[in-house]
């Protein structure tokens, strides 16, 4: 059976289904961290709704010619960027969100995030026999780095590190040679201790002080108890869940959510809500489902037609791998405090879509895989 040129039969219903398993967990897991907010639960509701009918639409567009407006996605991230630094809104020392005539408030950086895969999946699918002259990657760093720049001003460390590794997993996967990659982690690997054993003594300026209280509190709990209590009670509301969980809404009294012990459960420390309440076998069965994601945008990634296929289809897998590991990592304290939604989980109508919108690009360099007569 054929639509839009393509073969249906080729199509990637399993990806569908583990997403929207995922997003129904979410929606669960947001019911009972916002103590059965109808608003909230309605608000991913209709993010669900509106990011399925995007990514299925998106699956069913050529994805080279979406590629081919790559320039203009990029302009476009960065405009967003800008725009948030110039008339952005605020949470705290924070401005990260900008509001929208008719579509209200977002969050430009996770569709940033998409944006980004995008472009360079085309960056080095144009260039792929040049990929490894220092012009190429000379200007891919530069073009990276404006972006990462605006969204490290906002202060957002946490977006600028998960967007640095999607990128770099995109470089590699383009098969840049390994003389640069080894030079480039000679490089960072050093760098990297080098401004944690100075966060130290406060001299890292471009760091804010939370953002080093949460570092040093991940090296040094107990001298920096204040800003290792979010975690703590984390790690007990998920322990305390032990195999079939406390059960969703649950008024007990010994209960972490209900006792106001987490901040932000519904999306930074949404997993913990899922321990504490599903159990074991619920924090298995989403973290089972994040994998087998990962592995399925991997599978379409050897499968792809062109590099620039390839690399979507990395990049994305790359986004769902690092930061579902960051979340969980953070709740579990094996990670310093991020601030990262879990995807498809955590409430957030901003990283909701952005992954669906990405997952519905994927799906189409699944529909366009080689075939046997390819090889």
């Amino acid at each position: 059976m054929l639509l839009f040129d393509y073969n249906f039969r080729r199509y990637n219903f399993r990806m569908v289904l583990y997403m929207l398993a995922l997003s129904g967990i979410g929606i669960m897991a947001i019911w009972s961290a916002t103590n059965q907010s109808t608003s909230a639960v309605r608000k991913q509701i209709m993010g669900i709704a509106i990011g399925l009918f995007l990514a299925v639409a998106l699956s069913l567009i050529d994805y080279h010619k979406i590629l081919s407006m790559s320039t203009m996605i990029y302009l476009a991230c960065v405009v967003m960027l800008v725009a948030v630094l110039l008339m952005g809104t605020s949470r705290g020392i924070a401005t990260r969100w900008i509001v929208l005539p008719v579509i209200g408030q977002i969050q430009p950086a996770e569709f940033v995030k998409i944006g980004l895969i995008l472009f360079f999946s085309w960056y080095f699918g144009k260039y792929q026999e040049k990929k490894n002259q220092p012009s190429v990657l000379g200007l891919g760093a530069l073009l990276f780095a404006v972006p990462a720049f605006l969204i490290f001003k906002q202060p957002n460390l946490s977006t600028t590190l998960v967007i640095t590794v999607i990128i770099a997993s995109v470089v590699f996967a383009s098969g840049v040679s390994y003389k640069w990659v080894l030079g480039v982690l000679a490089v960072v690997i050093p760098a990297v201790g080098a401004i944690i054993y100075l966060l130290r003594y406060d001299m890292i300026p471009f760091i804010e002080q939370y953002q080093a209280n949460r570092i040093l509190a991940w090296i040094d709990p107990e001298k920096y108890a204040e800003a290792y209590y979010q975690q703590e009670n984390s790690i007990m509301a998920i322990g305390s869940g032990q195999l079939w969980g406390k059960g969703l809404s649950n008024t007990e009294i010994a209960s972490v959510k209900n006792g106001n012990f987490l901040i932000e459960e519904q999306t930074d420390f949404i997993f913990a809500i899922v321990g504490e309440e599903m159990g074991f076998v619920g924090a298995l069965i989403v973290m089972g489902l994040l994998l087998v994601i990962v592995i399925e945008c991997l599978i379409m990634a050897s499968r792809a037609r062109d590099l620039s296929g390839k690399l979507i289809c990395v990049g994305m897998a790359t986004l769902f791998a690092f930061q579902s590991f960051a979340n969980i990592a953070v709740a579990t304290a094996i990670f310093p405090n991020t601030g990262l939604p879990l995807p498809l989980i955590s409430s957030g109508v901003s990283s909701l879509l952005s992954i669906y919108i990405g997952m519905g690009v994927v799906l189409n360099v699944g529909l366009q895989r080689k075939t046997r007569e390819d090889y």
